[in-house]
């Protein structure tokens, strides 16, 4: 069973991995856009008509799959006074319980995430002329990152109880 679950925890890792390649391609992105849009806008003397629609796009995604993937490394911001006043049993109970409680919120997010984008698919963005649902798709996509995330600590946890 914990080879299985460890084998689970490495295809998380690994969509992590990706996650990780894939922020720091739409960091590169929204940089080189928003360069070339002040470029474009002091020296040439006209502003590009879709690159602050992109850099925008690019930084919502980034944004949701940030969270999921800053999520598993710990990288959010925390209110820390519980786990240190209770201790160490308690700081690892109440890390499962915001785990699944993120699985919880995760999973509405989801929901109502994939809700919204069906409803947008007919609409596009002003400049680009795509759907608004590769907008409202970072919702989705991110909270299943999330969700997944959350899984992983759970299994974690689970492995480390077994050790």
């Amino acid at each position: 069973m914990q080879f299985v679950l460890r084998n689970v925890i490495r295809g998380v890792d690994r969509v992590n991995w990706l996650c990780g390649w894939l922020l720091a391609l739409l960091l590169l992105v929204m940089t080189v856009l928003i360069s070339w849009q002040v470029f474009a806008r002091y020296v040439m003397g006209d502003s590009l008509t879709f690159s602050e629609e992109v850099a925008r796009f690019s930084m919502v995604w980034m944004t949701m799959l940030g969270a999921g993937y800053a999520y598993r490394q710990g990288s959010l911001i925390s209110v820390e006074l519980l786990s240190d006043i209770g201790g160490a049993r308690f700081a690892n109970l109440l890390r499962l319980c915001v785990a699944a409680l993120s699985c919880v919120f995760a999973w509405v997010l989801l929901t109502q995430g994939w809700n919204i984008t069906g409803r947008v698919v007919s609409q596009t963005a002003p400049s680009t002329r795509v759907s608004m649902a590769w907008l409202y798709g970072a919702m989705p996509a991110g909270a299943a990152l999330i969700m997944l995330n959350a899984l992983a600590i759970l299994l974690d946890a689970f492995i480390k109880k077994e050790d």
